[in-house]
């Protein structure tokens, strides 16, 4: 593969680096970015590098395409406050562009980054004219953080549970995603309304959540036409 010359795009080193990092389906986990050599005097940087269009758009086969997703991954590491509002921007990518990655990847960003990352994804949650998987991105960035940060835990608790107190007006796969975020922070807050191939049916929900001990009916059968993964993880849950 012959990568573009990338020396005049306006990326000093060592940000430059991760124009030709690698490809992310290659490195699922994430390395250490900050051994690069980047710090906070590099955010600027990264932010634009997150952002950058022409990156978003490059050729598929290229590692150029690859480097928004590392840039965002150093800003997780370093913990950029500044960039959550930035960051928090590209989630609408999801439903627009079909961003596989954004709707994936960044949400453990958000998580790295922690707290300060609350009322950005909170706000963009509450607000119903984004799009399904982004909002459920926005959901899954706030259970990230509740997990890697156990004093931020509540904060994401009470963020998820107001929205899905709205339940009646929320898509019902929506209405999933932010149960099963309640659940893995082991919340013991709950809804009426979600997408059972995500969750299980009800009594899967209040068994996880602690609100019953053990199943009072047979389950149904809930995993026909879901993804391999998808089916994983519904059975795992239901274990």
């Amino acid at each position: 593969m012959t990568e573009p010359d990338r020396s005049d795009c306006g990326y000093p080193p060592p940000v430059s680096e991760l124009l030709t990092f690698g490809d992310c389906r290659e490195i699922r986990d994430w390395p250490d970015y900050l051994a690069l050599g980047l710090g906070p005097q590099h955010i600027p940087g990264l932010i634009r590098m997150a952002l950058d269009e022409e990156l978003h758009l490059a050729d598929p086969d290229s590692l150029d395409v690859w480097s928004p997703v590392h840039a965002w991954r150093a800003l997780g590491q370093l913990r950029a406050e500044s960039a959550v509002e930035p960051l928090a921007g590209l989630l609408d990518r999801v439903d627009e562009s079909g961003g596989g990655w954004v709707g994936e990847d960044l949400p453990r960003a958000f998580g790295a980054i922690g707290p300060a990352a609350v009322p950005v994804l909170n706000e963009y949650l509450a607000d119903p004219s984004h799009g399904l998987w982004a909002s459920a991105a926005a959901a899954e960035g706030l259970k990230q953080i509740g997990e890697q940060h156990p004093e931020a835990r509540v904060e994401c608790i009470v963020a998820l549970a107001e929205r899905l107190a709205q339940s009646a007006e929320l898509d019902p796969t929506l209405n999933g995603f932010i149960v099963s975020g309640l659940i893995d922070l082991e919340a013991v807050e709950a809804a009426d309304r979600v997408n059972l191939s995500i969750t299980g049916d009800w009594q899967d929900v209040q068994i996880a959540l602690g609100l019953l001990v053990e199943r009072q009916m047979p389950r149904p059968e809930l995993h026909r036409g879901l993804s391999p993964r998808r089916q994983e993880e519904a059975q795992q849950r239901q274990a």
